[in-house]
């Protein structure tokens, strides 16, 4: 079983990407019509959105999943070389890169209509060797400030000395992950784990007619090339990790897919964030599996979070006796990584004493209102003032542990512990400023605190009903007149 408690320690990971870095800059809109000029749609472009590409998305990745992140890579000195670093700075990502005059910076520009991709333009040329001399000689600088090196190959040429970073890598002690590109698997010689999907590992000489031949053919790449294990992605068959002594095979998550873009880059990334934590490879690439399971329903290059792979492991957490709860600490941040995402926050707030099913069936119809669902818990001082001396009946941990089990409630976070004056959550709501704010009973939207700041930011506040014959107090007059009546 997954030792979930690394999971609240995955700031401690340390990991450096190296290799191609792209903008993916999306034009988004609407097409009804069919152009006079060709046999083609006319998109009427509504929005552009650049996202982080390449080995930038694996560092986007890493960050997202809490862990440090740095990046070396080489663009060109353009306007989407400008765009990636301040893309980058927003990221949490310690990024190095370095522009040359003559190379434009690699850019795959998507159009999307009704979440599907009309066309792809790409804009690259392939780095010199002279490019690629100079990353080396910058991570011969900066790989000891690192515990994981992930090499990020997308054959542009910025990695033509990945052998010999390799090397200095291992001899340092440290671990490296490779996503491959090359059909010639030696260049990768001392690597840990290489990613290579089911066509780059054909391309490379492996053979797929059945598992078998699969594992022995993957045995054979491995001892030639001086690799210590292959992640095979093998697409809806999930995933297999092979060593010259053992084989695992992971299934693929049944979910509807929407979107592949940048499902390798995740899988990578959460490999080595895992990795740096402690976890073992196993469980690394069983994490690396289920987050695969989640990016690929998504639109476009998205990430996973730490609260993502929690819920996804919901039952096993139970039955082992642990449970993964963000640290309160991080909750802003990961609520600014869902909004670069494109997703929409929702929050509501109650003190959720003894959970029942009204609260239940209420959570679930505010997380229906957006994509993640922030839950303001009044701490065990604010409920004694809201409900006097006898209550709560759970502590805010106890509370916070049940919510957040809950496939609805992707954040928790506690207020009210100090003074009166905070036994609303205006303070907590005016920092977040959900998309949408939720409330449940009889209130009117002018009565519900925080519902002018959200509106002010353009938010919207929706007012929910109550499950009728539900709540906290009926549950506890039941047990007492059953104690009464014994």
């Amino acid at each position: 079983m997954i030792n979930l408690s690394l999971l609240q320690n995955l700031s401690s990971a340390s990991v450096l990407v190296v290799g191609d870095v792209m903008l993916d800059r999306y034009f988004n809109g609407d097409s009804q019509r069919i152009s006079p000029e060709a046999p083609v749609p006319v998109v009427k472009i509504s929005k552009i959105e650049d996202k982080a590409g390449g080995a930038a998305n694996v560092a986007r990745n890493i960050a997202h999943l809490d862990g440090k992140a740095g990046l070396l890579g080489i663009i060109g000195n353009d306007s989407a070389g400008e765009s990636l670093q301040q893309l980058l700075a927003g990221e949490q990502i310690h990024s190095e890169l370095f522009s040359q005059n003559d190379k434009p910076t690699i850019a795959k520009m998507r159009v999307v209509s009704r979440q599907q991709q009309i066309v792809r333009l790409d804009q690259e040329e392939m780095f010199s060797a002279e490019d690629a001399a100079l990353l080396a000689e910058r991570f011969a600088a900066v790989y000891q400030n690192y515990d994981v090196i992930v090499f990020s190959d997308y054959n542009k040429g910025s990695l033509q000395q990945i052998s010999s970073m390799i090397k200095l890598a291992k001899a340092a002690g440290k671990t490296v992950l490779v996503d491959p590109k090359q059909a010639d698997l030696s260049v990768y010689a001392g690597a840990d784990v290489i990613t290579p999907n089911l066509g780059e590992f054909k391309t490379a000489g492996g053979k797929t007619a059945s598992v078998d031949e699969m594992l022995s053919s993957a045995r054979e790449l491995m001892q030639k090339a001086g690799l210590a294990s292959i992640l095979l992605t093998r697409s809806e068959q999930g995933m297999s990790l092979i060593t010259p002594t053992e084989h695992f095979h992971f299934p693929a998550q049944v979910l509807e897919v929407s979107d592949v873009t940048g499902a390798g880059d995740t899988v990578i990334a959460t490999l080595a964030v895992m990795l740096s934590a402690g976890m073992s490879l196993h469980d690394a690439t069983q994490l690396a599996n289920l987050a695969a399971g989640i990016v690929v329903g998504k639109v476009g290059a998205a990430t996973v979070s730490p609260e993502e792979l929690a819920a996804k492991l919901n039952k096993d957490l139970f039955r082992q006796g642990d449970f993964y709860q963000t640290p309160f600490n991080k909750v802003l941040q990961h609520i600014q990584f869902a909004r670069q995402n494109g997703e929409r926050i929702v929050f509501t707030n109650g003190c959720f004493d003894i959970l029942h099913a009204g609260h239940v069936r209420y959570l679930a119809q505010a997380k229906a209102l957006g994509d993640r669902l922030v839950v303001g818990l009044n701490s065990d001082a604010s409920v004694r003032r809201l409900k006097g001396e006898q209550r709560p009946i759970n502590t805010l941990e106890d509370r916070a542990t049940v919510l957040a089990s809950l496939a609805s409630v992707d954040w928790v976070v506690p207020f009210g512990d100090d003074v009166a004056e905070n036994d609303t959550p205006f303070q907590l709501i005016s920092t977040i400023l959900p998309d949408v704010l939720v409330k449940g009973g009889d209130y009117s939207i002018e009565t519900i605190v925080g519902a002018d700041v959200v509106i002010a930011h353009g938010g919207e506040v929706q007012v929910l009903t109550f499950v009728d014959g539900r709540s906290t107090s009926k549950v506890i007059r039941k047990i007492q007149d059953l104690q009464g009546n014994n």
